[in-house]
């Protein structure tokens, strides 16, 4: 069994910043890309970014880029989204996802093998 877990969402303002955490418990974390994706309500889930196990790739969706950061800490068994600028559409519950079958970055959710539990981000105006 593998545990994935998210921290640092919450409320923030139109223009602000925030910065998810999601931690692994496995050995072999720095094998497995990783990938964040968002549900807003009555949506279907998105990809938002991802990043290969030893973090020299990353991938993000047109809505976030230049905004959204990807990155990890192999050490940590942990993977960070550093959100900036961000606007009110950008709220939705926020999940981290593993890939353990693969080392590299992908944007398709079926591809991922283990998720998180989700954390809200909401973002007012």
């Amino acid at each position: 069994q593998v545990l994935l877990v998210e921290s640092g969402g919450g409320l923030v303002q139109a223009g602000g910043s925030l910065r998810l955490s999601c931690q692994v418990s496995r050995s072999t974390f720095s094998r497995h890309g990783m990938g964040w994706f968002r549900q807003a309500p009555g949506k279907e889930r998105e990809f938002i970014a991802a990043i290969n196990a030893n973090g020299g790739s990353v991938y993000y969706a047109d809505s976030v880029k230049g905004r959204f950061t990807i990155s990890r800490d192999n050490a940590m068994n942990t993977v960070y989204l550093q959100m900036k600028s961000m606007k009110t559409e950008d709220t939705a519950v926020y999940y981290c996802a593993a890939d353990i079958d693969s080392s590299g970055a992908s944007s398709r959710s079926w591809q991922y093998d283990y998720w998180g539990q989700g954390t809200q981000v909401t973002v007012s105006s």
